[in-house]
């Protein structure tokens, strides 16, 4: 009976997560788009980012269509930043310390989005490349939705360490409920890369909206169903990529930990159920998995209410096969972070009871050398 209702409950936490991805779609190769694209700005906020600019101001040099402009916002960088940019080619706009109440990346979006003339938005991180064709992919799905073009990139991961985000890849597009056949509930998006008109931007009120938020690109999505416009996620594929946290692991640490409870908390409480589900299982499946492996090399058998160790290995199974099915959509993440995935897990745990730390407890989080004092609701309180 105990094997029933485990196989029970792990397969439907499985099952769950397959139907909150059921419709993981990935951003298309659109058709040349030459004329639309001319009227495209390109904001990029950056705060000490002198080792990722180059890379992105030459993907976007290489598009297959230009832009009308392209605008790198210095968020108070201390390093050179600002003449990386402009060596590139690139307009640098300095956006100097934010206002009382601001985050600095809403400062700068907001700085950027007003200083540009394009009829369309579109904001990148410094870390994210586009591929040649991307710009059109980017167009198409705009021009058929309208209203916020939401992008999360593809992970390219190449240190072992940058391997320990795959948890945080899968969860962060889980609780969305993005990808689900009919998405409903509180719109959602992805910081990294988004596409807006101006028109409907000024209409949702821009980064002035979301002015003292944490996660401003949640806020921003909830800006833009207010004013009833739609929103319209995607994931990278080929077309749109990042290399998020090459810093090392304690600039990965604190990467995941200035978002992630936060997003769990802003997320629709349907996905996050779901996500919740779906990681408990992966702790039920590698729990239960080692007890019976220990059992068996020390010669003892678990009591039955620990389940069999034939459904442990076929449990082990079924989720390291769906998680490697999801990360392929999601990064470059290699065979033994899917097939060993306590490991990750752990990791995942690890950072995000620091992320409830500093975020529901101390109320601040650390970011680019700053110290971020949250409020209540995960905005913060003064200047950022």
């Amino acid at each position: 009976m105990t094997d029933l209702v485990v196989a029970a409950l792990l397969l439907a936490a499985l099952v769950g997560a397959g139907w909150l991805l059921r419709d993981l779609r990935t951003l298309p190769l659109g058709a040349p788009r030459r004329a639309e694209a001319t009227t495209v700005s390109v904001v990029v906020p950056a705060r000490d980012e002198e080792a990722t600019l180059p890379a992105l101001l030459s993907s976007l040099s290489g598009l297959s269509v230009g832009v009308r402009e392209i605008v790198v916002v210095d968020d108070a960088s201390r390093d050179a930043t600002a003449s990386v940019a402009a060596a590139a080619g690139a307009t640098v706009l300095p956006a100097g310390d934010p206002p009382a109440g601001w985050t600095g990346k809403a400062w700068a979006c907001h700085v950027g989005a007003g200083a540009t003339g394009g009829d369309l938005l579109l904001f990148l991180d410094s870390d994210t490349r586009l591929a040649s064709d991307a710009l059109d992919g980017l167009l198409e799905v705009h021009s058929g939705y309208g209203g916020l073009v939401s992008v999360q990139p593809f992970h390219t991961v190449v240190r072992p360490y940058e391997q320990l985000s795959a948890y945080f890849n899968v969860v962060g597009v889980l609780a969305t409920g993005q990808f689900r056949r009919r998405p409903r509930g509180r719109s959602m998006a992805f910081g990294p890369c988004l596409v807006t008109s101006r028109a409907d931007y000024e209409r949702a009120g821009g980064h002035a909206a979301v002015r003292g938020e944490i996660l401003d690109d949640v806020e921003l999505a909830a800006a833009y169903q207010r004013a009833g416009l739609p929103v319209r996620c995607a994931v990278g594929g080929r077309s749109v990529r990042m290399r998020s946290y090459p810093g090392g692991f304690r600039q990965l640490a604190a990467g995941w930990t200035k978002n992630f409870a936060s997003g769990a908390s802003a997320a629709a409480p349907g996905p996050t159920l779901g996500a919740v589900a779906w990681v408990s299982a992966h702790h039920a499946v590698a729990v239960g998995a080692l007890l019976a492996l220990a059992g068996a090399v020390a010669g003892h058998r678990l009591s039955p209410a620990y389940g069999a160790p034939a459904l442990w290995a076929l449990a082990w199974v079924a989720v390291t096969w769906q998680l490697r099915s999801v990360l392929r959509r999601l990064g470059t993440f290699r065979w033994w972070t899917w097939a060993l995935f306590p490991v990750p897990l752990l990791a995942f745990d690890l950072v995000f009871a620091r992320s409830l730390l500093r975020t529901a407890v101390r109320r601040s989080v650390d970011w680019r050398g700053r110290d971020v004092p949250l409020n209540g609701s995960g905005s913060v309180e003064g200047g950022a």
